[in-house]
């Protein structure tokens, strides 16, 4: 009886390894940038991203609902 109990406390504990203990991707990919003044999207891509700043301005923009490009200081940015 002993032996059958360990058995399924190992499977279980063996699943919930493989399906249970992964990061969300969304959550652990994300941070949050507090506008500046005189900052742009495009700044701010810059900053914080490499390689061509219009596609991470895009992503910021889509991440944020933003319609333009417009950024107020103080305003919270969720970059992706």
């Amino acid at each position: 009886m002993f032996a059958r109990i360990l058995v399924v406390l190992l499977a279980a504990v063996v699943l919930w390894t493989v399906f249970g203990a992964r990061g969300s991707g969304a959550s652990s990919q994300s941070s949050v940038y507090v506008v500046e003044p005189a900052d742009t999207l495009w700044s701010i891509a810059v900053s914080h991203y490499g390689g061509d700043p219009r596609a991470a301005v895009w992503r910021v923009q889509q991440r944020n609902g933003l319609s333009g490009t417009l950024v107020t200081p103080g305003q919270r940015l969720t970059l992706p």
